[in-house]
């Protein structure tokens, strides 16, 4: 069999990205997708591709494939997508592991299981590191991503240890660029389709809560390294470079060359107030740190929001 890769979510914003690096690398490329965030536009460009196979299925629901290497990215990634159906997100999260693990373990597949920075929740540790428990509200309402993240993991390791199964598991810290779904909520797209239209934008809190954000190139690279290098993880992939959300915003105002003004509102629950990766391991473990500055991605991510907006 030539080397087939699945990616599940493979039509959302980091799926597609995927799709086009391993298609690249000369595999044959599954990309499963249930649209619930996902978009065909994100893939239209692939669909003629003979090398590029889609299948509509949620993952939540068993599915029988032969695959080489599995990568399991589906699930709503904004806090608006997965708290408008948290129980749907709790059973991506879990049952959809609990489906791909199995078929790690059928096909004798290497499996990366997207993980997040949000296992750590509002972290009592800065920057966060892979050997902490994180702080995290099990019945708050972003509980339905975090945990259900969180069990993935899990699932993960008692996989590798119980049935020898070989996992990735990269914890994920905020990641953007050209593809992110226009109204998931997220800080980088809701600022600059707001500057782009011209309205004020919206800072939640007073805007000194920081974020890490890492250009989607870097992070697939990330990705193909721990697969490619048998690395089982956790680790991080971020960007260290730790900006305020304020910041952002007046980066973006400047850019878009906007009269957008900033008005600010309530802090949403369990928002947390710091993000930061240490990535000494990625360092030490894989070779990896970002290239891409915030400002160099931004304006990557600005021209791709112009062309639809």
């Amino acid at each position: 069999m030539d080397s087939v890769a699945l990616v599940t979510g493979g039509a959302g914003f980091l799926g597609s990205h995927l799709c086009d690096r391993l298609l690249k690398q000369g595999k044959e490329v599954i990309c499963l997708d249930n649209f619930y965030t996902g978009s065909k536009n994100n893939i239209r460009h692939l669909l003629a591709n003979p090398h590029f196979e889609l299948v509509r299925h949620d993952v939540w629901l068993p599915i029988y494939l032969n695959v080489s290497e599995i990568y399991n990215l589906a699930c709503p990634a904004s806090p608006i997508h997965y708290q408008n159906d948290p129980v749907g997100t709790v059973k991506t999260n879990v049952l959809g592991a609990i489906n791909m693990l199995g078929m790690a373990k059928r096909c004798n597949a290497p499996m990366l299981q997207a993980s997040t920075s949000e296992v750590y929740g509002d972290p009592a540790v800065h920057p966060q590191v892979e050997s902490y428990f994180g702080n995290v509200n099990p019945v708050g309402p972003r509980a339905c991503y975090d945990e259900g993240k969180r069990c993935a993991e899990t699932l993960c390791i008692d996989y590798a240890t119980q049935s020898s199964v070989a996992v990735r598991i990269p914890r994920i810290f905020n990641t953007y660029g050209p593809r992110m779904h226009p109204n998931d909520g997220r800080v980088v797209s809701n600022f600059i389709l707001q500057a782009l239209k011209g309205e004020d934008i919206s800072i939640y809190g007073d805007g000194s809560q920081t974020r890490s954000f890492c250009y989607v190139d870097d992070l697939l690279d990330g990705f193909i390294a721990m697969m490619d290098k048998d690395i089982q993880g956790p680790i991080n992939l971020g960007n260290p470079h730790e900006i305020t959300i304020k910041m952002l915003a007046s980066m973006i105002i400047e850019k878009t060359k906007s009269k957008s003004k900033l008005i600010f509102q309530p802090l949403p629950q369990d928002d947390p107030l710091r993000r930061k990766p240490d990535i000494s391991l990625a360092k030490e473990k894989l070779g990896w740190q970002p290239k891409i500055s915030i400002s160099e991605g931004l304006d990557a991510t600005i021209d791709y929001f112009k062309t639809i907006c």
